[in-house]
């Protein structure tokens, strides 16, 4: 039998992002390339972890990929087709591709109950009528674990682990294609940051997503990612599958992080 056809999600090519700071002259800012030349790719049913240190542009990637940062060169490729960031490719790819932040405490509404937080995307998208819209919140909540009592408290009345579920349960909410986690865990403490890794495991067996692992943190990265990438200074120095790369790093600065995280989470 042939073998079926990956489903590509999104594609990058030769990416880059230059952006103009403060400094420097009124007619030369000086710039800072917090992308250079990446290319970059996550299929269906896959999961990519992003490794490296503070400000080496990871967030920065994270941003082209759903569309919220337009590439100064380079092209993006949204289920193979260029993505052209008008109004209605940053719809679609907003029900196709979900973020979760590192702060749920700041990334959730204050104001709002965690019923009306995954209610929102919801409503916003004209996804079904109200009746079915609470029918898919009640089942969301089943999928990250919480209980339908946290239907109507407010964020700041849950811990930050729950608060992160929440996260999680609304970045599902529009059925995406792609789930993609910055530094998720790094706000959590380290027995709740196991529970977390666990849910986004569970969640891309059960319902095939693909997923974007994004973390400074090289082995918490490992236990959950098919393939990997390390960035430094805006560039993806290496990629290779995560077994391999652990086994046979190929660049100094990966050997440098192997050696400098002692633990697992």
């Amino acid at each position: 039998m042939p073998t079926p056809k990956v489903q590509r999600i999104i594609e990058l090519k030769d990416v880059n992002v230059i952006h103009k700071t403060r400094t420097g002259k009124l007619f030369r800012p000086d710039t800072v390339h917090a992308n250079k030349d990446v290319n970059f790719w996550v299929d269906r049913r896959e999961v990519v972890g992003i490794v490296g240190e503070s400000g080496c542009g990871k967030s920065t990637l994270a941003r082209v990929m759903v569309g919220l940062q337009k590439p100064t060169s380079g092209a993006v490729f949204f289920h193979e087709k260029p993505l052209k960031h008008s109004s209605r490719d940053r719809k679609e790819i907003g029900r196709s591709i979900s973020m979760v932040f590192q702060d749920p405490a700041t990334a959730l509404n204050p104001r709002m109950t965690v019923k009306d937080q995954l209610l929102d995307p919801l409503r916003v998208h004209h996804i079904g009528d109200e009746k079915s819209r609470l029918k898919r919140v009640q089942v969301l909540l089943d999928l990250v674990g919480l209980p339908q009592s946290a239907l109507d408290v407010l964020p700041r009345q849950i811990s930050g682990g729950q608060r992160q579920r929440v996260a999680i349960a609304r970045a599902l909410a529009l059925e995406p294609d792609l789930i993609i986690a910055d530094e998720p865990t790094s706000a959590l403490d380290v027995s709740v940051r196991a529970q977390v890794l666990n849910l986004l495991t569970d969640l891309r067996s059960e319902l095939g997503l693909g997923l974007v692992f994004i973390s400074h943190d090289i082995n918490t990265v490992r236990y959950i990612a098919d393939r990997m990438c390390v960035m430094l200074k805006g560039e993806i120095i290496e990629q290779q599958p995560t077994d391999d790369l652990f086994a046979s790093p190929q660049q100094e600065y990966t050997r440098t992080l192997l050696a400098a995280t002692p633990s697992l989470l």
